[in-house]
């Protein structure tokens, strides 16, 4: 089974590698729109997980922006920063999927 990013990437791929036309960017755009609120749920994981990270760090002795620094060299602040990255990657892919949607609606609009 493909991971979100994986989907994420694919979809990306043929944007950046393919002509992409309307009907197919119809597809891919209901595709991303999908996997927008999977990306939802996993910002919202994470950050409750590196939320728990630096609560630790902060109940130590150590001053604030040092517990701060020390939470976001974990592997929860990377998972936090990746999901966030790939929700703000598929909400640029949607805008250009209604971009082309939109071009070639007009484009067929002035053709008649």
């Amino acid at each position: 089974m493909k991971t979100v990013r994986e989907m994420v990437a694919e979809i990306q791929v043929e944007m950046r590698d393919t002509d992409v036309q309307p009907s197919r960017a119809s597809e891919l755009l209901a595709k991303a729109t999908a996997l927008m609120g999977n990306c939802n749920s996993e910002i919202r994981l994470a950050e409750f997980d590196y939320a728990k990270v630096l609560l630790g760090y902060l109940d130590g002795d150590e001053p604030a922006n040092r517990a701060r620094i020390r939470a976001e060299v974990s592997p929860e602040y990377q998972r936090k920063r990746e999901a966030r990255d790939t929700k703000e990657l598929v909400t640029e892919m949607v805008r250009s999927l209604k971009y082309v949607i939109r071009s070639a609606e007009e484009e067929m609009r002035l053709s008649r």
